[in-house]
């Protein structure tokens, strides 16, 4: 039996093959826990070259290797930032599992289009980056915590955050805002969870090799290793790096660590 055998979690975003959603739930599964990973619908157009060719189904793909790891699946499709749509994925997760120790906040908005200056970045494009993000996370918190609660068992939350969070980017004013307020979100949940035996954290990856940076170039080309270079470890994150501190957090080991934002990035932020 796994380390988290019996345990319930919910995942957001983990419809991409190379994607940390997905490997996050992968490692949970193989500690044993059930995992309801959530996703927007992608359509299959939209899909990239890697996953068409695999013939990739979003999160009914990561649906498939959570069952293959010997734990149960229950993909939803749903708006993190839609309280309607929140409100129904937790309580599906309920109806399927009938409890939820964990959840990872792992949703953003799709990269690329945001990576300008102020001065050129669209207020819609701004307004949807951070209400993915944050209020993604709020509402998920929101709902999530408020079980956690009433089963009085504790719980683990994790925020996937980012070391744009920890300093600015002249080119990532959304992306970095989003990413700041959601570490300062993970501390207010930490305080106010932790007389009741719940943790929250966030992780801050670096870059990392997922389909999240594929408008730098995939699978390579200059601008990606002159991004590579930046880093003191000399290659990218990979998406089950990141996932293996996540799942750390939600053992029994990793029980008395919350309210930090923990860099996984190869060395890039010390601090």
């Amino acid at each position: 039996m796994g380390e988290l055998e019996g345990k319930v979690a919910i995942v957001t975003g983990a419809g991409r093959l190379r994607g940390i959603g997905r490997a996050t739930c992968v490692a949970l599964a193989n500690l044993g826990c059930n995992v309801a990973p959530t996703g927007t619908g992608r359509k299959p157009d939209s899909y990239p070259p890697d996953e068409k060719a695999a013939g990739w189904r979003d999160i009914e793909s990561t649906a498939e290797q959570v069952r293959a790891a010997g734990a149960k699946a229950l993909p939803l499709v749903g708006d993190v930032s839609n309280s309607g749509d929140v409100a129904r994925m937790v309580t599906q997760t309920l109806d399927a599992f009938g409890r939820i120790d964990i959840l990872v906040n792992n949703a953003a908005f799709a990269r690329g289009a945001d990576r300008v200056t102020v001065d050129k970045l669209d207020e819609a494009l701004w307004r949807k980056v951070i209400d993915v993000k944050v209020t993604g996370a709020f509402l998920m918190s929101k709902a999530v915590a408020d079980v956690l609660l009433r089963q009085k068992e504790g719980g683990r939350i994790v925020n996937i955050s980012s070391i744009g969070g920890k300093r600015g980017n002249a080119i990532s004013a959304a992306y970095c805002t989003a990413n700041f307020a959601l570490q300062g979100f993970n501390q207010v949940l930490a305080q106010w969870l932790a007389p009741h035996g719940i943790t929250s954290n966030a992780i801050c990856p670096g870059i990392t090799d997922t389909s999240r940076m594929d408008d730098v170039g995939y699978p390579r080309n200059q601008a990606w290793d002159r991004m590579v270079q930046l880093i003191p470890m000399k290659r990218p994150a990979k998406d089950e790096e990141i996932a293996g501190v996540i799942a750390f957090l939600c053992t029994k080991a990793g029980g008395y660590i919350t309210g930090q934002a923990i860099n996984v990035d190869g060395g890039m932020v010390m601090w």
